[in-house]
């Protein structure tokens, strides 16, 4: 009995409900339990350097501030986003257990496309802030203010909840009399769509308007950001102002690059040529999980604000525990 056999549910003679899904994933691959266990160190090391940041910015007082609180929100999401996706593929894969329900994989669809969605439009939300620190200096702090911020994230975290559920609900009026087997590494919108027999013309088109919100949108919103402040930079005439106002929007940049330019590369390829489906499925998979595991250090690394949180904080552990061992030293001392 194949996949497409074991997973099917006839509910009348027009509309098939499957009982479950088959992940497919990668085929004829030698060895590709290393990639696995890959991934698995890659979520490991996203929970820790999103957990540090995370912990960081509500330690500090001094971090509790508007531009934090979009790091913050970043932070939470890829932490979320990673954790969505991560454990269940290495469960689906590592012990081989390739078969979803049919509720559990439209649930796992939502929670991946929907804090990549967040991701991408908190990227939008830290170029704004960029854009009104260069371009509007002097009334920064009136303009971009923490209620200011609140409502920007809450409407992005509540629109992208309503796209996003809107799109996979769509996935519940479809009928699936063929093949059952989900060619990708999780439950993917376009492989489960694709597998219908009746109409999905709707379904297209609502991929087509999430894929512009998600990645089309936040691009040209983030580079039209970038030539008003280029356009703001050109007009300073100190070049060493201009130097240090750059390095503000450096980490921003290089967080810009890391989510956006795989997804659409990838996305590009995809629709111009063929592409094999194991290099596909690697391409995507990393795709979903390096910028989460890369954006903490980008921050750490490249933010002085942060740097000096991390600094003041390793200060205070070491004498934290210089402390403790001198007590120690004393009353050992004392009782003799």
């Amino acid at each position: 009995m194949g996949p497409e056999e074991k997973a099917a549910t006839v509910f009348n003679d027009t509309f098939i409900r499957p009982k479950q899904f088959y992940l497919s994933g990668f085929s004829n691959i030698p060895h590709v339990k290393y990639f696995y266990v890959f991934l698995c160190f890659v979520y490991i090391m996203t929970v820790i350097g999103n957990g540090l940041l995370l912990s960081i910015i509500y330690l500090f007082k001094t971090l509790h501030t508007p531009k934090y609180m979009i790091v913050f929100n970043l932070a939470l999401t890829d932490l979320c986003g990673s954790t969505a996706l991560i454990p269940k593929l290495l469960d689906t894969f590592l012990f081989d257990r390739r078969y979803i329900v049919y509720e559990a994989c439209l649930s796992y669809m939502f929670f991946v496309l929907f804090f990549g969605g967040v991701q991408s439009w908190t990227l939008v939300t830290m170029s704004y802030d960029r854009f009104i620190a260069i371009c509007f200096p002097l009334r920064y702090h009136s303009i971009v203010t923490k209620p200011a911020i609140a409502a920007m994230l809450l409407f992005a975290w509540f629109f992208l909840l309503s796209v996003i559920a809107f799109m996979v609900g769509l996935i519940d009026r479809l009928s699936f009399c063929r093949s059952l087997v989900v060619e990708s590494f999780f439950c993917d919108h376009g492989p489960v769509y694709r597998l219908a027999c009746n109409n999905t013309f709707l379904n297209y088109m609502i991929a087509i308007s999430a894929f512009i919100i998600i990645v089309c949108i936040p691009l040209v919103l983030i580079a039209l950001t970038y030539v008003s402040i280029s356009i703001a930079l050109s007009r300073i005439a100190s070049g060493e102002k201009r130097i240090k106002a750059l390095k503000t929007c450096t980490s921003h940049l290089i967080l810009v690059a890391i989510f956006f330019l795989p997804t659409v590369s990838s996305n590009i390829v995809t629709v111009s040529s063929y592409i094999h489906p194991n290099a596909r499925i690697i391409n995507s998979t990393l795709t979903h999980t390096l910028p989460a595991l890369l954006n903490p250090i980008v921050y750490s690394l490249q933010t002085e604000e942060m740097l000096n949180s991390i600094r003041k904080l390793w200060k205070r552990k070491r004498a934290s525990t210089g402390t403790t061992k001198g007590e120690l030293f004393v009353t050992a001392i004392m009782k003799h």
